[in-house]
């Protein structure tokens, strides 16, 4: 009895320092810069659609309003899945990839068109982009293929699989026609086999053939595709056309000047020269409010975010949660890259939302999600020490 006794006092006393270890293991650095980029993505969404003035409409046509409740429910999402074991969804890789077949191929039939892709399906009063949630699970499926042991990795056999299952995913978007996510897409492909220890000669193969079919896709591409190009290397073609939102982006960061000119005093974004300034250019109506600071600030925020992601998967307790997380930081830093290359015309316009911060409920929602499983790996971490930047 005695003996009974004294290991029930020993449960009862683990059970708090197993719930504190629990605790203590969810990731609040990672979750801390989310709500910081969120945050501010809400506020210069606010600003970019109008800042005060927006209190005169209704409340459901404020866009500042409807992206906190995009937040609102993608930290629900967040939280979930962090809850939720990632070995759950690596088991089931193939369901996932099927539903992501599945998602493209009915958008493509009966999907709505929007900016002249028809990306998106109506799901009871919202619309929703089957491309954003088909990102996350394309890491979850790679993280799969491409999880075994390094010795697999010699032979062609995972390059070959991850290519094949990569293809059919990247057309369905891009047909639709969405480059920019199909981009994004292949990008996560690149960063993930290259992780995951994929053998140099196999990548080499694969770029060779890339370059050499460079000049058939560049026919295979779309006229407005074409035109962003040629507009990106010939910026003064078309000063009040294609190029006239790079012009007014650029003239916007340029005159933000070291401090800005204050939050809700940008002439180019509370003016309307800037458009579509609270999706694709949100970037440019930091750096013309916030000025070069702000942005410096906004660019330590996406740092320490993929710096948490990347220390995160070191200390995955297996590959599957390494790639996980290392690819979910390769979307998030090659998504970045983009936007805010193209904000200051060094990159062709792809219409890429800047993660988080861009007005948008599909992206938000969806990165939102990507990082409450990757928060899941952070929780089945072998090291609870390696929580350290």
């Amino acid at each position: 009895m005695g003996t009974l006794i004294s290991s029930g006092r020993a449960h009862a006393a683990a059970r708090p320092k197993a719930m504190h270890a629990r605790i203590w293991r969810f990731d609040w650095q990672l979750f801390l810069i989310t709500l910081a980029l969120v945050a501010v993505g809400v506020v210069m969404v606010y600003s970019a659609s109008g800042g005060p003035r927006l209190a005169e409409g209704p409340l459901l046509e404020n866009l500042a309003f409807r992206q906190l409740l995009f937040a609102g429910v993608g930290l629900v999402f967040y939280f979930i899945l962090q809850m939720v074991d990632y070995h759950l969804w690596v088991r089931h890789y193939l369901w996932l990839y099927l539903v992501v077949l599945g998602l493209l191929g009915v958008t493509m039939v009966i999907g709505r068109s929007s900016f002249g892709a028809q990306s998106w399906l109506r799901v009871g009063f919202v619309d929703v982009q089957p491309s954003e949630v088909s990102k996350l699970l394309m890491i979850l499926v790679l993280a799969r293929c491409l999880g075994d042991e390094k010795e697999n990795l010699e032979s062609p056999r995972a390059f070959a699989t991850s290519i094949l299952l990569i293809l059919p995913p990247a057309m369905l978007i891009y047909l639709q026609p969405d480059f920019g996510t199909a981009v994004i897409l292949v990008a996560i492909w690149v960063g993930m086999i290259f992780l995951a220890g994929v053998r140099w000669r196999h990548i080499l193969i694969f770029l060779l053939l890339g370059v050499a079919a460079a000049p058939l896709i560049w026919f295979q591409l779309k006229d407005y595709m074409r035109k962003r190009i040629i507009t990106f290397l010939f910026p003064g073609s078309d000063p009040s056309g294609a190029s006239y939102n790079v012009t007014q982006a650029l003239i916007s960061i340029g005159s933000g000047g070291l401090w800005g000119k204050g939050l809700f005093r940008g002439t180019q974004s509370q003016l309307h020269f800037l458009r579509v300034r609270h999706t694709d250019f949100i970037f440019s109506v930091l750096a013309e409010e916030l000025g070069f600071a702000g942005a410096v600030v906004l660019l330590i925020l996406f740092a320490l975010l993929v710096l948490r992601l990347l220390s995160i998967a070191r200390s995955a307790p297996d590959r599957s949660g390494a790639l996980i997380a290392s690819g979910v930081a390769t979307m998030i830093l090659v998504q970045t890259l983009i936007n805010l290359g193209m904000n200051a015309n060094l990159l062709p316009v792809t219409g890429l939302p800047l993660p988080l911060v861009s007005y948008g409920g599909s992206s938000l929602i969806a990165t939102l999600m990507a990082l409450g499983i990757a928060q899941s790996v952070a929780r089945h971490r072998r090291r609870p020490e390696a929580n350290l930047l």
